[in-house]
């Protein structure tokens, strides 16, 4: 990065609105940011607003820091990042791509932990597994990537975090970063994901019901204990029927291939995703449609999910297992997340009638990923 100097009136955005809600002292150049030095006269959130619409149609994103004594408004231009490689993302990457190999191949390719040790090479066995996964979640995440790049949005590349059982992975972020343009681009950023983990997900789940069932070793066969079923959600069953292939075999020696958990990921995350509630998808697409009428709709988000634990626990009767704790911590992440809400766009001109199409067929197709019980301990 360049080392910062003094910018001249002709190298920067200069816009009205500054002049009336910000006291400017210096301005300087620090690569390709512009620092305006100052001090604010109004609360930080009442700046943005007021001065964000005026730089993005210079060309530029604006966001404030602040220092001692005083507040720095950083300018940078639109969409744009550092410069370099992403090592902090290529290390996640890295380190998923080694725990979805291991979890498939101890956990779903039925592989020896001794023959893990003996020779780790043996997990590239399950590279289809990690594939499938990381591929619905990758696509996903691309697809916000894209979307936020095209709208000059500043987004990073996916952050894919490693974890154990049962998938190797938490799934996938992005980050973004400044003001939102409109309420075009944060509909198409937000739908941008769904629409293309979807598509990647229905793809990898043809594939993975196609592919010949794995088979169980006699080891495990003989083992008593408890597994875990993840219950088909009706997207999956449909797609399955379509193509007359089984979810699941009668033959305990026999098992779905490992390639349709990546679809069943695929579903579960985009459903979660599709919440209407705070920086979720869900939440910046209901946001785009509805305004600022979304608050209502993310306010009724918790207690529906705390109606499903309850309905599972009381009515139901399955006491507390793996679903109830599910939804219910999805209760209180969503509580939590409803008070930071989606991102506020600049333009608030309302969307035409085709993307809220494709907004409501978007829900409607999450929705057949839902599944009341979505996992089960047995035995």
């Amino acid at each position: 990065m360049a080392d910062s100097e003094d910018a001249t009136p002709s190298e920067y955005p200069h816009p009205e609105a500054l002049e009336t809600f910000f006291h400017l002292e210096d301005v300087r150049r620090d690569g390709d940011r512009i620092r305006y030095v100052g001090e604010s006269l109004v609360p930080e959130r009442a700046l943005l607003r007021e001065v964000s619409p005026a730089f993005h149609r210079a060309g530029y994103e604006v966001e404030l820091d602040a220092t001692d004594g005083g507040h720095v408004l950083v300018a940078r231009p639109q969409g744009s990042r550092p410069e370099g490689v992403p090592w902090l993302n290529v290390a996640m990457l890295l380190a998923t791509i080694v725990s979805t190999l291991f979890v498939g191949a101890y956990g779903w390719y039925y592989v020896p932990l001794s023959a893990i040790t003996d020779n780790p090479l043996v997990l590239l066995q399950a590279w289809p597994f990690t594939a499938a996964v990381l591929g619905v979640l990758l696509t996903h995440e691309l697809g916000h990537y894209a979307a936020g790049r095209y709208y000059g949005v500043n987004v990073s590349l996916p952050y894919v975090i490693p974890f154990i059982f049962p998938f190797g992975t938490l799934g996938a972020i992005i980050r973004m970063k400044g003001q939102m343009p409109s309420r075009k681009a944060l509909f198409d950023i937000g739908a941008a994901g769904p629409i293309a983990g979807l598509c990647a997900t229905v793809v990898v789940t043809v594939i993975g019901l196609s592919l010949d069932p794995v088979t169980v070793p006699e080891r495990i066969l003989q083992q008593s204990g408890q597994v875990i079923v993840f219950n088909d959600p009706p997207l999956l069953a449909w797609i399955a029927d379509a193509l007359g292939q089984p979810t699941s075999y009668q033959d305990r020696a026999r098992s779905v291939n490992p390639v349709v958990i990546g679809g069943w990921v695929g579903m579960f995350f985009t459903l979660l995703n599709l919440l209407p509630v705070g920086q979720l998808d869900g939440g910046h697409m209901v946001r785009a449609m509805l305004g600022e009428r979304q608050e209502t709709v993310a306010s009724l988000v918790p207690g529906a999910l705390f109606a499903i634990a309850a309905y599972l626990y009381w009515v139901l009767g399955y006491g507390i297992n793996e679903s109830v704790g599910l939804w219910t911590f999805w209760g209180f992440f969503a509580t939590l997340i409803a008070f930071n809400g989606p991102a506020n766009p600049l333009d608030e001109t309302e969307l035409g009638w085709p993307r809220l199409l494709v907004g409501v067929l978007t829900f409607l197709v999450g929705a057949t990923c839902f599944m009341l019980v979505p996992i089960q301990i047995v035995g």
